[in-house]
């Protein structure tokens, strides 16, 4: 299991797509061994361990959500990154904070859905063979005895069309693609659902969610018939029995247990629910939402649709550019909840060639793949790296820095002729040089108002 790696093996990991933040790293590969540890110690004290969450202080794009995602993945742990500075403090309209863990507890519930699914994947291909056999060889009608008025499963399976020659050559038909072509009747089941709007301030997705099973459960399935071709038949009826198969009380308790022994929730702008001084107005509400936050980070339990929700062992990693405030400016006990904190360098011209060319998803790797689906070799010189990694640092600094995501906007304009060009050209191999590089952005470069719109 991947939650297993040595802090030094995480680092590492992390490496493959990060540039730089090695201090960075280094806290959260600590965070995400000590779940492992906890896992290892006495029942009794592993209740008492409380996970240390971590503020991670830069400017934006230097890597911060990056940082979070890759670690989720890592630990194959539930994630999902959710922006402070949407939640309001209860009373004013807006999303409440308890909103961020039913999200999180949807998202895992989802997720393991899926890979349920995908292990019964098998086993539901099998009955959607045969209920595909049965639509294009119907059974014959089994006579009614006195003993019974009704014809009974076992009764049609035991029929002589379930085992016959001509059934079995359907079946391979079936499975050798010969009957692609060929469409059938299909049963889909539609409920209709009522369009139910809710005003509330307090858990107003919840409400909502809750009033669409509520009425789901009460309104009856309507079938609608439809002529479909065979592979999509079978698509469809393999997502029926895949879902039947599910066992989904087993999922959900597996999904809230996941969530809350290794969720991991990536608190974004955290620096903008810190009010300033004096209290007025809005700061008032940035305030109160610190306040709402502190009871989940502490360990609280939280109401979903699934059930209750302990959030006592979910990871919180905030994280802040703090331009106009700092960590302290956070209300004292939301501060004690966040013991860890680490800052992100700001990146210069060497971080820059590196992203360009050394994670496994660089991102001229990035623009190479999505020309070659159009035939096109594009390749860049070094000087033509290094030429794109200088002007990203020089508009970061004439400009707003915006970190690595400069190099996006730089790259689409360096080759935004090519990638609209790119279908109708004769000429497949695309170098891309220094001079080519200057040639392309030195207009918007060298005029400060174009580069702050443009670059």
């Amino acid at each position: 299991m991947s939650s297993t790696l040595k802090p030094s093996e995480i680092v590492k990991e992390l490496d493959k797509y990060i540039v730089g933040q090695h201090k960075a790293k280094r806290s959260v590969s600590i965070a995400l061994r000590n779940r492992w540890r906890r896992q290892q110690v006495s029942n009794e004290l592993k209740d008492e361990i409380a996970p240390k969450n971590i503020i991670m202080i830069g400017p934006t794009g230097v890597g911060k959500t990056e940082i979070a995602r890759r670690l989720s993945k890592l630990a194959d742990a539930p994630f999902i990154k959710v922006e402070a500075s949407k939640f309001t403090e209860i009373g004013y309209v807006g999303r409440d904070v308890e909103s961020m863990v039913r999200d999180l507890v949807e998202l895992t519930v989802n997720m393991m859905k899926s890979r349920e699914q995908e292990s019964v994947r098998e086993k539901a291909r099998h009955i959607a063979e045969e209920r595909m056999l049965d639509l294009l060889l119907p059974a014959k009608p089994v006579e009614k005895t006195e003993e019974t008025d009704d014809i009974t499963v076992e009764a049609i399976i035991e029929t002589p069309e379930r085992t016959s020659p001509t059934r079995e050559k359907l079946r391979t038909m079936l499975r050798n693609g010969k009957l692609e072509n060929r469409y059938v009747d299909l049963e889909v089941s539609e409920r209709a659902m009522p369009v139910v709007e809710v005003f509330s301030n307090v858990g107003m997705e919840e409400l909502g969610i809750n009033f669409k099973d509520m009425f789901g459960s009460i309104m009856p399935k309507n079938t609608k018939r439809r002529k479909v071709k065979v592979p999509e038949a079978m698509e469809i009826i393999s997502q029926e029995e895949a879902q039947r198969l599910v066992d989904m009380d087993k999922v959900v308790s597996a999904a809230i247990e996941k969530v809350e022994q290794s969720g991991i929730i990536f608190l974004d702008e955290i620096d903008k629910v810190v009010g300033k001084d004096g209290g007025h107005g809005p700061d008032v509400s940035r305030e109160g939402v610190q306040r709402d936050l502190l009871p989940i980070v502490e360990g609280s339990t939280i109401t979903s649709k699934y059930g209750p929700v302990k959030s006592d062992h979910i990871l919180f990693i905030a994280a802040g550019a703090f331009h106009t405030s700092k960590p302290s400016d956070l209300i004292p006990e939301l501060q004690g909840r966040f013991p860890i904190r680490v800052e992100l360098d700001s990146l210069g011209k060497a971080d820059f060639i590196q992203i360009l060319t050394e994670p496994k998803n660089a991102l001229l790797l990035q623009y190479k793949a999505m020309l070659e689906t159009e035939g096109i070799d594009l390749t860049f010189d070094d000087g033509a790296v290094d030429k794109i990694a200088a002007i990203a640092e020089e508009v970061n600094l004439m400009t707003e820095n915006i970190g690595a995501r400069r190099l996006h906007t730089i790259m689409e304009c360096l080759l935004e002729d090519i990638l609209f060009d790119a279908p109708d050209m004769e000429k497949k191999q695309v170098g891309i040089t220094a001079s080519d590089v200057e040639n392309k952005l030195k207009h918007i470069k060298s005029n400060e108002d174009l580069s702050r719109y443009i670059l």
